[in-house]
């Protein structure tokens, strides 16, 4: 809810500089009479007094907003990296999502015939999902590796980390031909 907020602020804040920016230009540039601003600004101000009390109080706003933003610019989020927190009893331990990824790798790349792997977990309140994707070489049975794979994953990630994982998915995305190896002749 604050993140939306602060985008609705910032683009009515750049909205606002933008709008006073090009005016200020413009007026910058003599593009518009001394007589004709100051009868525009008496007729949308009615007096001088209105004019002092309006200007002070846009400008607190922008003071205000400016300030919302510079907090925020500066102020670190403390979850930057996206992190699978555990309590236990000597302690917090958080592991991040990518150590999970790289110990996903790891174990998914033990099964023979498989290449190029990629993966992504995802953590909800069963457990991880974990989603690998992969290209076989085109000799082996899909249906065995991938289950080979997903035991072989399922199993090293709950050990090295102690998080039940829920699914394991695999995706093989292509079947790649395994290089053919020929044999030299001696003459």
């Amino acid at each position: 809810m604050i993140k939306v907020l602060d985008r609705l602020l910032l683009f009515l804040y750049s909205l606002v500089i933008g709008i006073a920016s090009i005016v200020a230009i413009v007026a910058a540039c003599g593009g518009f009479s001394d007589k004709w601003l100051a009868d525009v600004v008496y007729e949308f101000t009615g007096g001088a007094r209105v004019v002092q009390g309006s200007v002070i109080g846009v400008s607190a706003i922008i003071l205000l907003i400016s300030l919302r933003f510079l907090i925020v610019s500066i102020k670190r989020d403390g979850n930057s990296a996206p992190s699978i927190n555990q309590r236990t009893d000597h302690g917090d331990i958080r592991i991040s999502v990518e150590t999970v990824e790289n110990l996903a790798l790891k174990a998914a790349s033990r099964t023979r015939g498989v290449k190029d792997l990629r993966a992504r977990v995802r953590v909800s309140e069963a457990g991880l999902g974990i989603m690998i994707r992969a290209f076989v070489e085109g000799d082996g049975s899909i249906p065995a590796m991938s289950e080979e794979m997903q035991r072989t994953v399922s199993q090293q990630v709950e050990e090295a980390t102690g998080i039940p994982v829920a699914e394991v998915s695999v995706f093989i995305a292509n079947v790649t031909q395994a290089p053919t190896t020929f044999k030299s002749r001696v003459e």
